[in-house]
């Protein structure tokens, strides 16, 4: 319950006006995608109940096409330069610092600005590490994916001046906010443990992604059509159980550059038809497709958490992910989910077979799921989490 969502001492005891926290994030819906990190928007309504006023700045290089506002969550839209791709990464906070600074200023003479809540390391920790510099505004930066350094992202060159700046930007960071404990080991390790870190978990929205009568003949996965998320391991097992199960469907929503090749090998293994591809959804679109599936599978190979586990999870859906991936911290195998080996389609297709089959199976870890969400992962626990850390850093 809300009433029971309280702000800590130290921080309703400040003056009376709402804590004010600048949120500076390259991720956001917008009206054309409004799943476009939800993960950062959707807390923000709760956060304001608990005494936190937010005002967004939400970046995007200036090759990127114009965002329109989404009606129901708004940002101040800022363009800055930057070398295209990887390339520009190292570069990017500085630019994106350039751009936005006037602006900042005349945010803070109007309204002080307690606390900047930047969204990953570059670039906008970078540009509120130099806010800090400049104007004192103390920060937290938030680690929403295991390329905490973008080592992987960028590559060995430019990838080692990324890691160079994202370890300045952890240390100068007031707490470094990770959404998994996968995620602060790689955070820790990187910067010889001299970041002060925090595991919030993300949150769900109960309401929305709430439990419904399933269609037992629909498989469910929800994610970028990307090699990570490994659809294709997905694909070959879907194949194999195909024959048991002649009335099952897998939907697939996403896009990606992966999908032309994933096409033409639902083509090769004769599944065209059963195989569908339905592209970005909405946030309510996919909510009502994981309420109607029977099962929720994504064996993605490097996950930092994974929003969509959690979402199948809150609508009381049975869900199969990886071991060794940041949802095995929510899921225990056998109790509220299912967990795989990430290489082994013989693992998947035993998942799935069992699954399918059992219908009593698949109600209890349903129910299972729901309840773990409800005792720790919604949104109200995750925007309590905040509180608390932001009251750390401004106390």
């Amino acid at each position: 319950m809300i009433a029971e969502l309280v702000a800590p001492a130290k921080v309703v005891s400040r003056a009376k006006r709402l804590i004010h926290v600048l949120t500076l994030t390259p991720f956001f819906p917008s009206a054309d995608d409004d799943a476009s990190g939800c993960f950062v928007s959707e807390p923000l309504p709760w956060l304001e109940r608990l005494g936190i006023a937010n005002t967004v700045i939400a970046a995007q290089p200036f090759y990127r096409r114009s965002r329109v506002n989404s009606p129901s969550v708004c940002a101040e839209w800022a363009n800055f330069f930057s070398i295209p791709c990887n390339a520009g990464l190292p570069s990017a906070g500085r630019f994106l610092h350039a751009s936005i600074l006037r602006r900042v200023q005349e945010i803070h003479r109007s309204d002080p600005v307690d606390l900047i809540h930047a969204h990953s390391a570059l670039p906008c920790g970078h540009a509120a590490g130099l806010i800090k510099r400049e104007l004192g505004i103390p920060f937290v930066v938030g680690v929403h994916g295991l390329d905490a350094f973008s080592a992987h992202q960028a590559g060995r060159l430019v990838g080692s001046q990324c890691a160079r700046i994202s370890r300045w930007v952890y240390r100068a960071a007031e707490r470094v906010i990770c959404v998994s404990k996968k995620v602060e080991e790689k955070v820790l390790q990187g910067t010889a443990c001299q970041a002060r870190t925090e595991v919030v978990y993300n949150g769900v929205d109960p309401e929305l992604f709430s439990p419904a009568d399933e269609s037992a003949g629909t498989l469910l996965s929800v994610g970028n059509l990307i090699p990570i998320k490994n659809h294709e391991l997905l694909l070959r097992a879907f194949a194999a159980i195909a024959p048991n199960f002649p009335n099952l469907r897998w939907d697939i929503i996403g896009d990606g550059p992966e999908r032309g090749r994933l096409y033409a090998l639902v083509n090769k293994l004769s599944l065209k038809g059963r195989a569908c591809f339905l592209g970005q959804q909405s946030r309510v679109e996919v909510a009502r497709a994981m309420q109607r599936c029977a099962v929720f599978a994504l064996p993605s190979r490097y996950e930092a958490l994974g929003c969509v586990y959690l979402e199948a999870m809150a609508g009381g859906r049975p869900v199969i992910a990886c071991r060794g991936q940041g949802i095995d911290e929510v899921i225990e195998h056998g109790n509220n989910g299912w967990l795989v080996d990430g290489d082994s389609v013989e693992e998947l297709v035993s998942a799935l077979n069992l699954l399918l089959a059992n219908s009593r199976l698949r109600e209890r870890l349903g129910q299972a799921a729901r309840t773990t969400i409800l005792n720790g992962f919604t949104l109200q626990h995750q925007a309590r989490r905040l509180v608390d850390i932001y009251g750390k850093c401004i106390a």
